[in-house]
């Protein structure tokens, strides 16, 4: 259950890709940023804040991922029935007085006895994993986008001019300058040298290079954003600005 209305806090169940355990109606300020968020779950999850991905979910459908550290929760499209999934590869093991000391986890069937769980809700309502004709719909979307993703990553040679359309973002055109998978990434990425600072890199991603341009200029996205065609740079003329 979320509470929100006219509250300054959101009140929110979180769950986690290492168990189907839920923590219950955790409140946070609506100021609070992702960054901090993410140090809040680190206690909560046991995951770690530095490398977790937190997503929103509405039920089973995956509404955005949280990308950007310094939005504030209040900005995030939450309705009731939502909840925060913290993706991470979680340490099992703590460090108490300098010997490793094995976390206490459930057994599973005695976890599967339990009733307010999400493992229980999911399988009372049929959905996720529990839902079949689910699955394999979903397992149908998932070939269809591999398929086009592949297409698209085919097209996309390097030195061919480009645009670029991100929801949410300005088009923008530039010149493609990598096609394949990024260290620690899964999927292949089209790297872009933009004609206008409007990247978030030079060309490398968590200090390694995968081409060269200006700071700002690159950016590496799915082939899906990706359209190869005649798109000449635009030329910027300061004196035709009034």
């Amino acid at each position: 259950m979320i509470s929100l209305g006219g509250s300054d806090f959101i009140q929110i169940n979180v769950t986690n890709s290492k168990t189907d355990h839920v923590a219950f109606d955790i409140k946070f300020p609506k100021s609070l940023t992702v960054a901090d968020l993410k140090q809040k779950l680190q206690v909560i999850t046991g995951g770690n804040a530095g490398t977790m991905k937190v997503e929103l979910y509405k039920g089973s459908e995956l509404v955005t991922s949280l990308g950007d550290d310094s939005m504030m929760l209040g900005a995030l499209p939450i309705e009731p029935n939502m909840r925060f999934h913290v993706v991470d590869d979680f340490i099992l093991f703590d460090l108490h007085d300098g010997e490793e000391v094995k976390k206490f986890e459930l057994p599973e069937d005695e976890y599967d006895k339990k009733d307010n769980t999400v493992r229980s809700f999911l399988k009372r309502n049929q959905m996720g994993k529990y839902n079949e004709e689910e699955q394999k719909r979903e397992e149908t979307k998932r070939l269809e986008k591999e398929a086009l993703e592949k297409q698209k990553a085919e097209q996309c040679t390097v030195g061919s001019r480009c645009q670029v359309t991100l929801k949410g973002c300005p088009t923008r055109r530039g010149t493609v300058m990598y096609n394949g998978p990024l260290e620690g990434k899964t999927g292949v990425f089209i790297g872009v040298k933009y004609d206008e600072p409007l990247g978030k890199n030079d060309g490398s991603v968590q200090g390694k290079r995968y081409f060269t341009c200006p700071p700002n200029y690159g950016g590496f996205v799915s082939p899906l954003w990706v359209e190869v065609g005649d798109f000449p740079e635009e030329d910027f003329n300061l004196e035709d600005e009034i």
